[in-house]
């Protein structure tokens, strides 16, 4: 299951707090501040998907993540790779490292890393 952009944006604050009231993510937000109906309308799609939840603390819910930033994070990178790559890791790292500006020390970096995960396996 997928988020929509706004969903993503608040889920980003989410796991920054890792458990937070309304009040705190409508601070998060710059000015102009999304609505409280806003926030409470994206919270309950975000509970029905099954990416938050929440306590109940008198009149207040304090809400937190179900899902983890790296899980979600690999989910859709996976899907990004299926889609738009075949399925094949080797042509997406191909197309990252010559289409973004990485330095010639970030490659290097990228290749020490790989490197490493080579000796693993």
């Amino acid at each position: 299951m997928k988020l929509s952009n706004t969903e993503e944006q608040l889920m980003q604050i989410l796991w920054k707090h890792e458990k937070a009231f309304m009040k705190d993510l409508l601070e998060t937000y710059q000015d102009p501040k999304p609505a409280t109906t806003t926030i409470a309308t994206l919270l309950k799609r975000m509970i029905d998907k099954g990416f938050v939840s929440y306590n109940q603390m008198g009149n207040s819910r304090q809400y937190f993540p179900l899902v983890k930033k790296s899980d979600y994070f690999s989910t859709h990178m996976n899907g990004l790779i299926k889609n738009f790559f075949n399925n094949s890791a080797s042509q997406f790292a191909s197309f990252f490292t010559s289409e973004t500006n990485l330095t010639k020390e970030e490659l290097k970096d990228l290749k020490a890393l790989i490197d490493l995960e080579i000796k693993k396996k």
